[in-house]
């Protein structure tokens, strides 16, 4: 049965992707709510820069810390994915973009917004991917290949451009050459963990049917 389209359908993906996309990160302005990491926001500071996390933590008290420093955005994204999911944008985003993400990555369209929000942030697109693997619309193949696509390099743009003061004095390529050569590493490496799922399926297959002949 093919899923229902609808004009809020597209609306929801659009609204879904500019947020997600990091277009208007640096905007200033009422626009600014048209980001996700602007409305999941920062931690006060307690002292200078320093938030309730401190500095030099180590072990698992260091991790409890780092963990809930995560969770609002993780909470925010379940919540703003299950929203937005209600309109039918994940609908939307099958149709959009399976003709692209079919062909790199052998991935249906419904980790379109998955696969858009995993240049900015690695949180959003893991809570993602587990939404869509949980509700049957990743197999566990799919999910593999795709996690190791977002795995490689995570976060690709926002990551790159947060440390090019550190890459600048050591890389001679600008920072948009880089971005787009870490991006291209990625689909090849995605593809490499799909070649070899599917050479081991083919091995297993074969497995199967000798033991049933």
């Amino acid at each position: 049965m093919e899923k229902k389209v609808t004009w809020k359908s597209w609306l929801s993906l659009f609204f879904l992707i500019v947020m997600l996309s990091g277009l208007f990160k640096d905007v200033q302005g009422p626009l600014k709510a048209l980001d996700f990491l602007n409305l999941t926001g920062n931690f006060g500071t307690i002292f200078e820069e320093v938030n309730f996390q401190g500095q030099g933590g180590v072990g698992a008290r260091e991790g409890v810390l780092v963990a809930l420093t995560i969770l609002p955005s993780v909470v925010f994204a379940v919540g703003l994915i299950e929203t937005l999911q209600s309109f039918g944008a994940f609908n939307a985003a099958e149709k959009l973009f399976t003709p692209i993400l079919r062909p790199i990555l052998g991935i249906p369209g419904s980790a379109g917004i998955a696969f858009i929000s995993s240049f900015t942030s690695s949180d959003v697109g893991s809570v993602m991917t587990k939404e869509l693997f949980d509700n049957g619309q990743l197999s566990d193949d799919e999910r593999s290949v795709f996690t190791s696509y977002q795995y490689t390099a995570s976060a690709v743009i926002l990551n790159t451009i947060n440390t090019q003061a550190v890459l600048l004095p050591i890389v001679v390529w600008p920072i948009g050459l880089i971005i787009v050569f870490l991006i291209v590493m990625k689909i090849l490496g995605a593809n490499l963990v799909r070649i070899i799922l599917k050479i081991s399926n083919q091995k297993e297959l074969r497995k199967w049917k000798k033991s049933k002949a």
